[in-house]
């Protein structure tokens, strides 16, 4: 639905129901996200998103509400159990209650780590996201996923939590540096591989234009891509059967974000992992070369890498198998039996795994 303001309302369903408004200079309607009886809030942010923050803020206290604001680390730094555990010191401190709200403002770590604190405080209060990166408007902040990182690998520890609401201002992407919107592209894309090939004949016809957050294409992808996410979602929150679709690349993707200490861009490890899924997809027999191809092309129309180290493998298939999707000793795959046409593929022999890394590492 399209709002007379000119902004798109989707809703998400299941548990409980919310909206994703995606527009532009619409950061005002977070007000409109608030849970009713709220009393306290506490804005969650790093410090490169502190002038959007105070804004919210700002928001936040003319309408009535006894708002707070707290400062985490950016990216994945944020997200480990000494951060959650500032966090809830702050809440103590504030004396926050089951009907007050956290808002979380910043890209998909910081979405990650409030709506964590948000589950577990008194055992789940509020949480309204306000995503500033184009990854968190197309995948973190929509879903309900929410987690934390452990030495041992990447979202390991989490729960299930929807938002009360998502705002998309399609205006905070002004500032964001072309390889942050390339990396949130790649997002978009799975999107594209798994459900709406719409997407990726948009990204094929102008690549430029994909990476103009000004322009019609970029909002024309993120509705699409949140779309695909809210119906996925809606049919299945806590992964027990469809939303899997949704970690197509993700396997490898995580594996390579650990052995990188999370210092790379999560999308440009999902662009790896997309490809590695398509070469496993094609080698399994379910995805026919041009599909293959397809995939490199897209993705590096963008500026996404495609490719990563042969010597890593060992390292990576050992870190694969502590993956979210695996059950017992046997992995599991998001693959493709054609674009659009996702499916799982169970327990594949170490010679086929390491076939299709070969031709994703050559």
């Amino acid at each position: 639905m399209t709002t007379p303001g000119g902004s798109a309302r989707i809703a998400v369903t299941g548990e409980t129901t919310y909206d994703v408004v995606v527009g532009r200079d619409i950061l005002d309607q977070v007000t409109e996200s608030l849970p009713a009886g709220a009393h306290r809030a506490l804005v969650v942010h790093t410090e490169r998103v502190a002038a959007t923050a105070r804004r919210v803020h700002g928001l936040l206290t003319a309408s009535g509400l006894d708002a707070s604001r707290a400062t985490v680390p950016d990216g994945e730094a944020a997200k480990d159990v000494a951060t959650a555990a500032e966090l809830w010191s702050v809440l103590g401190r504030i004396g926050f209650t089951r009907s007050d709200v956290i808002v979380a403002v910043g890209g998909g770590a910081t979405t990650d780590l409030a709506g964590f604190v948000a589950a577990t405080w008194l055992r789940g209060v509020a949480v309204v996201h306000v995503p500033t990166t184009l990854l968190g408007m197309v995948d973190a902040a929509v879903g309900g996923k929410t987690a934390i990182d452990t030495p041992e690998g990447k979202n390991l520890v989490g729960a299930f939590h929807s938002p009360a609401g998502v705002i998309v201002d399609l205006d905070l992407l002004a500032t964001l540096p072309e390889p942050d919107l390339a990396a949130g592209l790649a997002e978009v894309v799975k999107t594209g591989f798994i459900s709406d090939t719409s997407i990726l004949d948009l990204v094929e016809s102008d690549p430029r234009a994909a990476l103009d957050p000004a322009g019609d294409t970029v909002r024309q992808l993120v509705e699409r891509a949140i779309r695909v996410k809210a119906a996925v979602v809606s049919g299945d929150l806590r992964e027990r059967a469809g939303r899997e679709v949704l970690n197509y690349g993700h396997t490898l993707a995580h594996a390579i974000e650990k052995l990188e200490n999370f210092r790379w861009r999560h999308g440009d490890a999902v662009s790896i992992g997309m490809v590695y899924a398509a070469e496993l997809s094609r080698a399994s027999g379910r995805l026919d070369a041009a599909g293959v191809d397809r995939h490199r092309q897209v993705l590096e129309s963008v500026g996404l890498p495609t490719s990563y180290g042969r010597a890593a493998w060992p390292a990576l298939r050992d870190t694969m198998r502590v993956d979210k999707k695996a059950r017992g000793v046997m992995l599991r795959f998001v693959v493709l039996d054609g674009v659009g046409k996702p499916g799982l593929l169970e327990g594949p022999d170490d010679a086929l795994l390491e076939k299709a890394y070969a031709e994703v590492s050559r």
